[in-house]
């Protein structure tokens, strides 16, 4: 991967992660002193999915990072990059289910029954990425066996020469 490449995404990410932190310090108090005329539970269970589906995003953020680091160090193809993409699919499942949550939270109040089904198919596109890299995460081992099977040939045919 290009060196200008890796340096644009990690800007991008490190933009994405600073722009997560001022929600969570900034944004999700004022919503909170906003929502000051719904009843606490409402409340409470709102601003709680919202800093957990945000902290989900963090997570994946800081594994790309890492991921990042280790295709510019060209050591992407090895088994410890399935630590960081197995943490990524965990994450986005989560953010999966805390969207769920949010429209099972909405589905007996006041809430329009299109906006709660918009928010069901949004935890169901969520969950689809997180399967989407459940695929990706099996075409980089098969890369990384690929790899491994093409040193060991190397390292045959180099005692054999």
């Amino acid at each position: 991967m290009g060196r200008y490449v890796v340096l644009a995404l990690q800007i991008v990410i490190a933009l994405s992660l600073a722009g997560s932190l001022f929600v969570q310090a900034v944004i999700l108090p004022l919503v909170w002193m906003d929502l000051e005329s719904e009843a606490l539970w409402g409340r409470i269970a709102l601003i709680t999915i919202a800093a957990l589906w945000i902290l989900g995003l963090q997570v994946c953020a800081v594994c790309i990072w890492r991921l990042l680091a280790m295709a510019r160090r060209g050591s992407v193809f090895s088994t410890a990059a399935f630590r960081w993409v197995d943490v990524i699919i965990g994450a986005i499942s989560f953010d999966a289910v805390v969207t769920f949550a949010l429209a099972v939270m909405l589905a007996p109040g006041e809430t329009a029954p299109g906006i709660v089904g918009l928010v069901c198919g949004a935890a169901l596109v969520t969950a689809g990425v997180a399967l989407l890299v459940v695929v990706m995460r099996r075409l980089l081992q098969q890369a990384t066996d690929r790899e491994t099977e093409a040193r060991t040939l190397r390292t045959e045919l180099d005692g054999v020469v």
